[in-house]
């Protein structure tokens, strides 16, 4: 049954309702409600697992090391955090506030969210984000992705069945009811997307001043470059993987590899090596292989490499019906080629050479564009790879290694102008998810009438000048 505007206003008001009856303050009832969440996930992994398939053709291992364990994980995470997080800090209140002594900062929720999850990983940057919102005292109202159908449907039964509507409800359909969501007065909205979307999502927002994360995957994309003292067969092998992962789904994924021209050759025959050992040579008609999720997706993948077939070294072959499309090296693709300048979300992966020594040249063109989710980095120079890491702008990143930045405990995961705003993972999480309230305790007695009129200046400044010391 679709939904109207007056559906979700009553969902909204319902959650707002039940948030000003102040339950979910309670710590411990927060952590009954993730330990019911976890429990949950766990007795269900099996549909999880079968949705995914349907929607993306996960395999069992694929969608529990990217999908369903970190949940499991990230909710854990949490569990063992939360009432520490939690806990209100005590700062003594300084002698410019005298006679105050102490002030206290309580982390309070923002109210009713707003989260809106894409296709990609359905199930984790759903219930990920569910569950960093819970333990910030908040409830949920989710939008899924209308892509991931199957992966919808069992969430919505799902969450029905682990929560009541006035506290975390699913509300699935398309763009216009995202529209609907969008229009109401939302206390935190929390959006994982692309960077087109999440302007839309900033401006509905700017409407109500509503605070708002965005999890975006980087207009021009994420880069790697690999320099020629670079382990090349332990880049390739890794590259290879995260290629294959998701079919290039992913936010944080490979767009380009930058690999220097002197080992140019040695590299890709690497990575055709390392794809062809872990996917066979026609991953398209692989069965373990993921799936692009709509033939629309698969088309404009296929559109793509046909553009670039001259220079296509490694793959460049789909299977329209299970909308495969096999991992696709192109090269050599100049860095000013349209093809690396846009995210592009599927397994194609271009390569642009350089000469070694005019690295700074790369990495000042990938700075002079929007700011990636990711960067990585290959090589032996570690001196070099840190000054890269801690001199540029992007969401976060690895050094001879890929993607596992994401399964770091304790630290956040989120992009920077174009790539996002905010950042969650465990603490990180609650602090998205609540403002922080500074609460100063006054006194009734020895108060000073410095601060009131009339003033006496030649007493007070200097008196003051001396406090602020």
């Amino acid at each position: 049954m679709p939904y109207t505007v007056t559906d979700i206003q009553r969902i909204v008001d319902a959650q707002r309702a039940f948030f000003r009856t102040g339950q979910t303050l309670d710590i411990k009832w927060r952590l009954a409600r993730l330990k019911q969440l976890r429990n949950a996930v766990i007795a269900h992994e099996k549909e999880f697992e079968d949705a995914l398939e349907k929607d993306l053709g996960r395999s069992a291992v694929e969608a529990y090391l990217c999908d369903i364990g970190p949940v499991i994980v990230e909710i854990n995470e949490i569990l063992r955090g939360l009432r520490r997080w939690a806990r209100p800090e005590r700062h003594f209140s300084g002698l410019m506030c005298f006679p105050s002594l102490t002030t206290k900062v309580y982390k309070m929720p923002y109210g009713v969210t707003l989260v809106i999850s894409p296709f990609n990983f359905p199930v984790l940057l759903t219930l990920g984000v569910v569950a960093a919102s819970i333990c910030g005292g908040n409830t949920v109202v989710i939008k899924a992705s209308a892509k991931s159908q199957n992966c919808t449907a069992v969430m919505k039964k799902f969450i029905a069945e682990v929560f009541p509507p006035e506290f975390v409800t699913l509300i699935d359909g398309g763009h216009d009811v995202a529209d609907m969501c969008l229009e109401q007065r939302w206390d935190k909205i929390f959006y994982t997307g692309s960077p087109k979307v999440g302007r839309h999502v900033l401006a509905k927002a700017a409407d109500n001043l509503t605070p708002v994360a965005l999890e975006l995957g980087g207009e021009t994309g994420n880069w790697c470059i690999v320099r020629k003292d670079a382990d090349i067969a332990d880049a390739a092998r890794k590259i290879a993987f995260f290629k294959l992962c998701n079919a290039g789904q992913i936010c944080i994924n490979i767009n380009q590899v930058a690999v220097a021209q002197e080992i140019a050759d040695e590299f890709l025959e690497a990575l055709k090596t390392a794809f062809v050992r872990q996917i066979g040579e026609n991953a398209q008609d692989n069965e373990e292989y993921p799936k692009l999720i709509t033939r629309q997706a698969y088309d404009k993948c296929s559109s793509l490499a046909d553009e670039y077939r001259e220079r296509i070294v490694f793959g460049g072959k789909g299977n329209a019906d299970s909308l495969r499309y096999a991992p696709t090296v192109i090269y050599p693709v100049g860095i000013d080629e349209d093809i690396v300048r846009k995210e592009l979300f599927c397994p194609l992966l271009p390569v642009v050479p350089f000469r070694d020594d005019a690295v700074d040249a790369v990495l000042d063109t990938i700075e002079s564009r929007e700011h990636p989710l990711a960067m990585y980095l290959f090589t032996r120079d570690m001196r070099w790879a840190d000054k890269v890491m801690r001199t540029h702008q992007y969401g976060g990143g690895c050094i001879n290694e890929v993607c596992v930045h994401l399964m770091v405990k304790g630290v956040p995961f989120g992009g920077v102008g174009h790539s996002g705003m905010g950042a969650y993972h465990g603490e990180w999480g609650f602090r998205e998810f609540t403002h922080a309230s500074t609460v100063l305790k006054g006194s009734t007695r020895f108060n000073l009438s410095m601060r009131e009129h009339p003033y006496n200046e030649r007493k007070i400044l200097p008196l003051l000048r001396f406090l602020e010391k």
